[in-house]
């Protein structure tokens, strides 16, 4: 079983890595405007970066949730995005794909707990929304993804959104949070099979009668957004079972859904596996955020 420290090791290596040692894709284009705040929480700013194409630009956002164990760190998003190889090759394959790439960061463990992510990545929705314009994206074309604690981040936005407040103070409070589509790697699912970690991971530590509240699998309704989910079999952190059940309540409540099983993965993807998982993920942003003009 992972610790926390190794988690965050693999973590931090996966990205620096890509930050400093990957070949970068030759005919790259992009702009990016980095550190947007979109909330502010204990006297610091919650912020996000945006990468838009600058050719083939479809009127589609997606958000990547920046999370690992519900760690949400910094990394130069000009860096990583140049990269169209390795675990990360994804951000330059959504770009290349014509896709606006936002980079949401949460208050991060361990200060910050699970509830508290989860609240953060829905106001971050609502901001978008609201700036959509801003943005150069249609408000109503906005997937999500991401992987591990960022795959239930992205669950959470699927399965539990909301149209906002109409009588909220905050103008940003009076949006939707609603996205319309998700991809999601190697979730959890149901938060309280995985408080016996909470010494690995701290966000964990929060009142386990809140357990069902930020738990997708018991949040699975018809009107949800479609999903695919990638999981592999060998996963031993987070089991393939988190991913097959929220599939199967997909399934009963008439939700586009499917699953990949990628045999003899482990918690994360590498090589041709991490291909196939970002061939799927464009495939299935292509389909469910339907094609906008380029611009």
């Amino acid at each position: 079983m992972l610790t926390r420290t190794s988690a965050l090791a693999v973590l931090l290596v996966v990205l620096w890595g890509l930050a400093s040692a990957r070949p970068a894709a030759a005919e790259q284009k992009f702009e990016v405007t980095a550190d947007v705040v979109y909330g502010h929480k204990a006297g610091m700013a919650l912020t996000f970066d945006v990468i838009q194409p600058t050719e083939k630009r479809k009127d589609v956002g997606v958000l990547f949730m920046v999370s690992g164990g519900w760690v949400s760190m910094w990394f130069p998003p000009e860096a990583v995005v140049k990269q169209s190889a390795g675990p990360f090759g994804f951000f330059s394959a959504l770009v290349d794909e014509g896709y606006t790439l936002f980079l949401v960061r949460h208050g991060s463990s361990p200060y910050f707990k699970v509830p508290d992510a989860v609240a953060d990545v829905r106001r971050a929705v609502r901001y978008i929304r609201l700036h959509a314009d801003e943005f150069q994206v249609d408000p109503n074309r906005l997937g999500v993804c991401g992987g591990s604690a960022g795959g239930h981040l992205s669950l959470m936005l699927g399965t539990t959104s909301d149209e906002g407040n109409a009588n909220a103070d905050d103008e940003i409070d009076r949006q939707s949070n609603r996205v319309a589509a998700v991809v999601a790697y190697f979730p959890p699912t149901k938060l309280d099979e995985f408080f016996h970690l909470t010494p690995n991971f701290p966000a964990l530590d929060f009142d386990h009668a809140l357990a069902d509240s930020v738990s997708p699998l018991t949040h699975v309704t018809a009107d949800d957004a479609p999903t695919l989910l990638v999981h592999g079999d060998k996963d031993e952190l987070v089991p393939l079972s988190n991913s097959e059940r929220i599939h199967d309540a997909f399934g009963a409540q008439n939700v586009k859904s499917e699953l990949i099983v990628v045999k003899g993965a482990a918690h994360g993807f590498q090589g041709a596996d991490n291909d196939r998982a970002t061939q799927a993920m464009i495939a299935w942003f292509n389909e469910h955020l339907a094609q906008g003009e380029s611009k």
